[in-house]
């Protein structure tokens, strides 16, 4: 009953459209009209012709498939199919028109063509025309286009992948902080403590991706962020130097630097430049040129705090910047306990920056 079929000179099967569609017009004139003014995309097919040649297309339809009236009138209904379209599709229209005879109007999504060459998914619905004797004499088909539908729906797939990405990662960083936690200490106290400080750092980090729509974040947020819980962007403000351009980060790295920059203030706070009244810090970056690739240089410089000592054992804190530097973005990190001040450097390739 359907064969694929490309547009071609049909004048002889155009006038015979033409004389079937003054007919039509005569038998069914106010249901045409209304028809020809709705904005649902509607043709009418002779169900009497091999191929259901189209009789009637309104508007709408030709708006949606970019056809001019005349170079679908006479078309057999399945010109429209997309190239390459299966057997078993025919056999869905096909399914589609019978079922409309037994019950009414159904319905089935269809990959079509338009006219330019793109394609478009569009829900069918078949409903038969009788004639006085019962006999199907035409089909009143109706499309609905369902392309935003579908990109909507691609959208909230994507959106729900990601959201699954990230929550995947999420626990995954929180599953590490909670072993290493308990790792390096047996008292819950403690162990909790060091939990909560990780996680408010990681929570501020997942803040300030949010407002930036998950996209990527600057360094100098992700910094400010980081370090305003101790109090440097305020009391301490006047022994920070900052130097640097606020180079966008992705989310993998604006994360794992979030959380560096959080064990690196605590450790100042407690021990470092941030515990005494004289203590500085300066953090400065560049990026650079190299063999493999361009890389982000970080260095955080303390000075004039307490004597510093190298640590017996690798502690809880540069073990978290360890594993997000090391593991989480393919960097590496430097930490240097020379007894004026720590210095901590972080070398990330380009997988883990992002120019803004």
């Amino acid at each position: 009953m359907f064969n694929m079929s490309s547009i071609v000179d049909k004048s002889e099967e155009q006038k015979g459209a033409e004389a079937e569609v003054e007919g039509f017009h005569n038998d069914l004139g106010p249901f045409v009209v209304a028809a020809e003014t709705t904005r649902m995309a509607m043709v009418f097919t002779d169900a009497k012709e091999p191929g259901n040649p189209i009789i009637f297309a309104n508007d709408a339809f030709l708006a949606l498939t970019g056809y001019a009236r005349e170079e679908v009138l006479g078309q057999p209904f399945n010109f429209l199919m997309a190239d390459g379209t299966d057997v078993s599709t025919l056999k869905r229209i096909r399914v589609e028109f019978e079922a409309s005879s037994a019950a009414g109007a159904a319905g089935t999504e269809i990959l079509y063509r338009r006219k330019d060459g793109s394609e478009f998914c569009a829900a069918l619905f078949a409903s038969p025309v009788h004639d006085k004797s019962g006999a199907i004499v035409q089909y009143f088909t109706s499309f609905v286009d369902l392309t935003k539908h579908k990109e909507e729906q691609a959208q909230s797939r994507m959106l729900i992948d990601e959201l699954n990405h990230r929550v995947k990662n999420t626990l995954a960083t929180v599953q590490s902080i909670v072993w290493q936690a308990s790792r390096a200490n047996s008292d819950p106290k403690v162990i909790r403590e060091a939990v909560e400080s990780r996680l408010f750092a990681l929570s501020r980090s997942h803040n300030l991706l949010t407002r930036e729509n998950w996209h990527s974040a600057g360094l100098l947020d992700v910094l400010h962020d980081a370090l305003e819980p101790f109090g440097v962007t305020d009391g301490r403000a006047e022994r920070l130097v900052i130097a640097g351009e606020n180079i966008r980060l992705t989310t993998k790295a604006a994360l794992a630097l979030g959380i560096a920059f959080n064990e690196l203030a605590t450790n100042a706070v407690k021990y470092g430049a941030f515990s005494n009244g004289k203590g500085s810090i300066r953090i400065d970056w560049t990026t650079e040129p190299m063999s493999e690739g361009r890389r982000l240089i970080l260095s955080w410089r303390e000075k004039d705090g307490p004597l510093v000592a190298p640590p017996l054992r690798q502690g809880f804190g540069s073990r978290v910047i360890e594993r997000g530097l090391t593991h989480e973005l393919e960097g590496t990190v430097q930490l240097d306990y020379r007894p004026d001040g720590l210095i901590c450097t972080m070398n990330i390739p380009v997988p883990g920056i992002r120019d803004g």
